[in-house]
């Protein structure tokens, strides 16, 4: 199935869209080996959602490598001799705290090159972006400007999660996006579609922001 037809599908047809995903972000050099993550609400259901299993190649992935998750704490529901990706509590935070239906994480390269420039190791800070036209593919409400936060790359992956999950819970004009120093990139939406589509934008935002030589603004939440 083409990556790009995501909507109205069974849990069968999720985990094909979620392979297919995962297969478009690595040959874009976007997961390489065996990082990043994506995940789905699963169609029908209030509480689960599906996962891509820890330790698999992206670029190989198959409908059979995801996990059944309790979307709103990341705990495995179907027993299963798969682990679910190891930042399962960051998209669990995000189904809490925003109106997410699909998250995807990615190592882009220009993306992550400006997590490691504005990110800082022990504290969250706001990266301003502004004026850029791909703002608008981002669905903010006011699209001349936004401040992404850029979380510390904490070892346990938790705490990382439960300063996403009161960051979102508490800023209403937040971008559906978020960068983690010397890490990479999250963005969702209401399905895979657009959780991609909002990728390539700031993918795009940070390339300029990196060869142009444009300035970093960054301050503290």
């Amino acid at each position: 199935m083409s990556a790009r037809t995501v909507k109205g599908q069974s849990a069968d047809q999720l985990r094909d869209a979620l392979a297919a995903f995962s297969r478009q972000m690595y040959e874009r050099g976007w997961m390489p080996g065996t990082s990043g993550n994506l995940s789905a609400r699963l169609p029908g259901t209030d509480d689960r959602a599906l996962i891509t299993a820890s330790g698999r190649d992206k670029g190989e992935l198959t409908a059979q490598d995801m996990v059944v998750v309790h979307a709103a704490t990341g705990e495995v529901v179907e027993p299963t001799t798969l682990r679910a990706s190891a930042e399962t509590s960051i998209h669990a935070a995000l189904y809490r705290a925003t109106d997410a239906q699909a998250v995807i994480h990615v190592h882009s390269p220009y993306a992550t090159a400006v997590a490691c420039r504005a990110g800082q190791a022990n504290r969250p800070t706001l990266l301003r972006l502004e004026r850029f036209e791909l703002l608008k593919g981002l669905g903010l409400a006011d699209p001349a400007s936004t401040e992404m936060p850029v979380f510390p790359n904490w070892a346990e992956v938790p705490r990382i999660a439960a300063h996403v999950a009161d960051h979102y819970g508490q800023t209403s004009n937040a971008p559906p996006a978020l960068l983690i120093a010397d890490h990479g990139i999250t963005a969702w939406g209401k399905d895979l579609a657009q959780a991609r589509n909002r990728l390539e934008c700031l993918e795009s935002i940070c390339q300029v922001l990196t060869v142009n030589g444009v300035g970093i603004h960054i301050r503290d939440t």
